[in-house]
């Protein structure tokens, strides 16, 4: 009997071994493509439809389109295993290339982070928005990729100890901790701002629907652009730029094991990137005053 693709992918979704962070950052990832096709066989569902899909996701970031395909091709994965199709569709498809154009750049490119004065500019820009404000003090101050903030549910949150867990790749579990100058952006957001009927920390609502949902990385992503836009200095500046800024801001003050575990990297030539970036900044401050001083003559 032919099952759709809804169907398949509660049962790719409910599997026991999951965390509950895996199956929300799934979810994330899965249901624009149920929306297209969840109601089609699952046989149905070609290398052409899934292609075309893929190829369609023009509004996400490099990495995170890296994780759509990844989880579409898991689910199609699960598919094969429990032979409701005879192969995957999208077995061996190569991920699509970085575009220089938009910033983006593969994991042996340049990092790049945001200035002192750019963090200014940019917590000018979001002030005016709660939700935004909120979300990128939590990847400024934390570390976390944004698929694992926004795959949070309040009850997450450990505000006690300002921490939350998230499960970052390899399924791995880790602490994020915050700082106290989130507190009060936090409590103001959940007093006026959060919808309190849905579970997730950051919510949504729809606009001619009205109903309530888990803020997604689109909607996020709009509205940050919208936000920085007036700001020629930003005009380059990503989400993901958070997460390096935050590595940036660390290396030298804690033992690279520490900012790795914080990071979340399964290994470690990825955390001593940032301490080949921080190097290069000391080596051009250092030589920015010599140069000061050979202008002022104490040569």
């Amino acid at each position: 009997m032919s099952l759709p693709l809804a169907t398949v992918t509660t049962e790719f979704l409910d599997r026991p071994d999951l965390a509950s962070s895996t199956v929300r950052s799934y979810e994330l990832a899965l249901l624009p493509l149920l929306k297209d096709y969840g109601s089609w066989p699952i046989e149905l569902v070609d290398r052409a439809c899934l292609e075309a899909y893929l190829n369609g996701l023009t509004h996400l970031a490099y990495t995170t389109h890296r994780r759509h395909q990844t989880t579409v091709q898991a689910l199609f994965n699960f598919a094969v295993e429990r032979d409701y199709i005879r192969s995957n569709p999208i077995a061996r498809l190569k991920h699509r290339r970085p575009d220089a154009n938009k910033g983006e750049h593969a994991s042996d490119q340049p990092i790049r982070y945001l200035s002192p004065d750019q963090l200014t500019l940019l917590y000018q820009a979001i002030a005016k928005d709660r939700r935004i404000d909120l979300l990128v003090r939590l990847l400024h101050r934390t570390g976390a990729r944004i698929s694992e903030v926004l795959a949070l549910d309040l009850d997450d949150l450990d505000m006690e100890n300002q921490r939350f867990q998230v499960i970052g790749k390899g399924n791995k579990q880790r602490w994020c901790f915050y700082s106290q100058d989130v507190i009060p952006v936090l409590e103001s957001y959940l007093k006026h701002y959060r919808h309190p009927s849905h579970s997730a920390l950051f919510t949504a609502q729809q606009r001619f629907s009205k109903q309530i949902s888990r803020l997604s990385y689109h909607t996020a992503y709009e509205q940050w652009k919208a936000l920085t836009k007036p700001y020629q200095e930003l005009e380059a500046a990503r989400i993901h730029d958070l997460r390096h800024t935050f590595a940036t801001e660390r290396v030298g003050l804690m033992g690279i094991e520490e900012l790795r575990a914080l990071m979340g990297h399964q290994n470690i030539q990825t955390t001593l990137r940032y301490q080949k970036v921080t190097s290069a900044r000391a080596e051009v401050a250092a030589q920015s005053a010599f140069d000061q001083l050979l202008i002022s003559g104490y040569d």
